[in-house]
């Protein structure tokens, strides 16, 4: 099956789960012939299909409920209870039950597809390194606050121009049509107050869930801006890609609340809406919002190490490291780059047509 099948396929298999917003849909088709990397980030569904065939070998290697779409900018910060800034993993729209090296071998490839700024194979290294140590430690969040400075440096650069992103969701435009009512009923619950008087827009955010329903309400409360947004959720594609027929669960509460995560007091799923606070330090950090002067190794290692977390909610240390000891050196260099020359592939293929 070819990307342009594949794609088609998965679009009309969606489209049973959920609405689909036509003019969105059309936007991530032109995502998708822009470069690689949005390429990867817009066809989870894909991969989930071509990974098996493509890694056989790590296919087979311990489970553990994972990210599934996983890559290097699907991180982010939140507040948590103590309003303490973390950061960590931003989104689990496809969580499902996959061998861990899945989403190592994910977040390896886009590191490649995303060009970052290092040596690839240190890069990749650095990536297995914080795994295997936040695995042997049993794992720990990232709060930054009097630890992990150069993270925290990475992560609040791109705070300072806070009027900016609140115009940005102020500015979104009107609705054309009341949208449903599980939506409304999902971001009210959420909401700081009772009887708050709040905007609400469609959102046109992120690339893999484009063509989705996004709501985003926006409000003043006690001196101040607040927003909340809800987005619909579908089965992960990963169901999909294995053929799996009619429904299936939807685990992005489950893997939350079970990873080695200090979680969002304002992330929850509701029914098949997940619901979450925005604001200018509750959101997904893009590499280009960086500071000029980053250590991208240090950031791909608490990469690896976030990724540990996920996995250590459901699957125990001792069975990760076994299989990791029996992987040969390089190995996950030597799957990425094959993924790598996949994505690639399919990307050159759905370009030209």
């Amino acid at each position: 099956m070819n990307i342009q099948k594949a794609t088609q396929r998965y679009e009309t298999w969606l489209s049973r789960h959920l609405s689909i917003i036509a003019e969105d849909l059309e936007l991530k088709h032109r995502e998708m012939r822009s470069l690689p990397f949005p390429f990867l980030r817009a066809t989870y569904y894909r991969w989930a299909q071509t990974f098996p065939e493509i890694c056989g070998d790590l296919a087979r290697a311990p489970k553990a409920l994972a990210v599934g779409d996983l890559h290097v900018e699907n991180f982010g910060t939140w507040r948590d209870v103590e309003g303490r800034l973390i950061w960590g993993i931003n989104d689990f729209d496809e969580a499902w039950t996959l061998p861990y090296t899945h989403d190592l071998v994910r977040l390896a490839t886009s590191a490649l597809l995303a060009k970052m700024d290092c040596e690839p194979k240190a890069g990749i290294g650095a990536i297995v390194k914080g795994y295997a140590e936040a695995v042997a430690a049993g794992g720990q969040p990232f709060a930054l606050a009097e630890h992990h400075t150069a993270l925290r440096h990475m992560a609040t650069s791109r705070l300072h121009d806070v009027q900016a992103y609140w115009e940005k969701l102020f500015g979104l435009g009107q609705l054309r049509k009341k949208p449903p009512a599980g939506a409304i009923r999902a971001i009210e619950r959420m909401m700081p107050g009772r009887r708050l008087e709040w905007r609400i827009s469609h959102r046109v955010a992120g690339l893999g869930s484009l063509g989705r329903e996004r709501y985003v309400a926006v409000a003043q409360w006690h001196g101040g801006s607040v927003a909340r947004e809800a987005k619909a959720l579908a089965p992960s594609a990963c169901v999909w890609a294995a053929e799996g027929k009619g429904t299936a669960p939807i685990h992005y509460q489950e893997i939350l609340n079970r990873s080695v995560r200090c979680p969002d007091p304002f992330v929850r799923l509701q029914r098949r809406w997940i619901v979450r606070r925005l604001a200018p330090d509750c959101s997904r950090i893009e590499l280009s919002a960086l500071p000029a002067e980053h250590d991208t190794l240090r950031l791909l290692e608490a990469m690896g190490w976030e990724t540990a977390n996920i996995h250590l909610g459901t699957l125990k240390p001792r069975a990760i490291l076994a299989d990791l000891k029996k992987r040969p050196k390089g190995w996950l260099f030597q799957a990425a780059r094959r993924m790598e020359k996949s994505v690639l592939a399919d990307f050159a293929d759905y370009s030209a047509r």
